[in-house]
């Protein structure tokens, strides 16, 4: 139970989700440089569907992926792995095209040595050393004995694992094996790479070591499709995003577009004071506060603890950058003091609830 303000109605969320268009929806307006970004496309997509008996995996997804590191965002369920599995070649698709690199996918044993793939999966050879699982693979990729030895190396080396190449996988943390995994998809030097979660499991060094390495590909013009159901993390590499739920992309564009969705609609902001009921005050006359939230530390119902003047204060707004900018102003003219302040209507999840109602 909490106590909560609400200047005159409480609002109504209301929300449309602007689904991505097919060719047909589109009139045929497309300029010569139209032409040329989709003569640059890494990935192309036409109306591509992927089922498995009567669940939808992928559902009619028609997209252009350009060169440059690209994020593909849903919660676990979503569709990125199945999606990266029809880009890869590893599943047929039920209906429509898929095209990488300019190639078709499905049957394209060429294509394979243009492309690396990172599974989410566990490694089923862990009784191989690193060292042996990434000579395999760069022997099954075609070079000869020196150039397989002299590459798993390097390669081994660019991920920070050069020190474990003679233990067995099944020694390795789950971050050790995730970089491992992200070897074996460098070692034949692809133009492109599909990276399925690969920053589960990482320590934060880890996590580092690899967010700066895949920005180092992308500065030597290697194309990378990166997963994930985490929103900071592929902020952290790139600005491009995909939004994928229930197989279908939802929204596409750059971070700051899923933003600015995102500030269309209402913000609850979570902040820690030991004067709620003034900070309150404060900030009630200002339009754009929908509702004032008091909640104590245990969570239980200000109304029966009035005296207690320590805890949280959660506020709607319907201009969260507004709120923001004003906000430390605020703070230094009322002499007012904030240790915590949290808005869960920033992460992924609430990009979602937007889109789907």
């Amino acid at each position: 139970m909490a106590e909560r303000f609400f200047r005159g109605k409480k609002p109504t969320r209301l929300l449309t989700a602007n689904f991505p268009k097919t060719d047909s929806q589109y009139t045929d307006t497309k300029t010569d440089n139209d032409k040329d970004m989709k003569n640059t496309a890494v990935v192309q997509t036409e109306n591509l569907s992927k089922w498995y008996g009567e669940v939808m995996g992928v559902n009619d997804v028609t997209l252009t992926i350009h060169p440059g590191i690209t994020g593909l965002l849903g919660p676990n369920g979503a569709g990125k792995t199945s999606l990266m599995k029809l880009m890869t070649g590893q599943l047929k698709p039920n209906q429509g095209k898929v095209r990488v690199l300019d190639q078709p996918v499905w049957n394209n044993p060429e294509l394979t040595k243009r492309v690396g793939y990172c599974p989410d999966i566990e490694l089923a050879y862990q009784f191989m050393t690193g060292f042996e699982f990434i000579t395999f693979f760069a022997t099954l990729s075609g070079y000869d004995k020196s150039g397989v030895e002299s590459r798993s190396l390097r390669v081994l080396e660019t991920v920070d694992m050069l020190f474990a190449k003679d233990r067995p996988i099944a020694s390795y943390s789950k971050g050790m094996r995730q970089r491992v995994k992200l070897a074996q998809a460098l070692v034949h030097e692809p133009e492109l790479l599909f990276l399925d979660e690969p920053l589960t499991g990482l320590d934060p060094n880890g996590r580092r070591h690899v967010l700066t390495l895949l920005q180092e590909l992308a500065a030597q013009e290697i194309s990378i499709i990166v997963s994930s159901h985490i929103l900071y993390e592929i902020e952290a590499l790139t600005e491009t995003i995909l939004l994928i739920h229930q197989g279908r992309i939802l929204a596409e564009g750059t971070i700051s577009d899923i933003r600015e969705l995102i500030d269309e609609h209402p913000h609850k902001v979570y902040l820690s004071t030991d004067e709620p009921r003034r900070l309150a005050q404060v900030c009630l006359p200002f339009k754009d506060i929908l509702s004032v939230t008091f909640v104590d530390g245990d969570g239980a119902d200000s109304e029966s603890q009035v005296e207690k003047e320590s805890g949280d204060i959660i506020i709607e707004t319907a201009k969260p950058d507004a709120f923001y900018a004003r906000l430390p102003k605020l703070l230094i003219e009322n002499e007012l003091s904030v240790s915590q302040l949290y808005s869960p209507d920033d992460n992924l999840s609430s990009v979602f609830k937007y889109l789907v109602g």
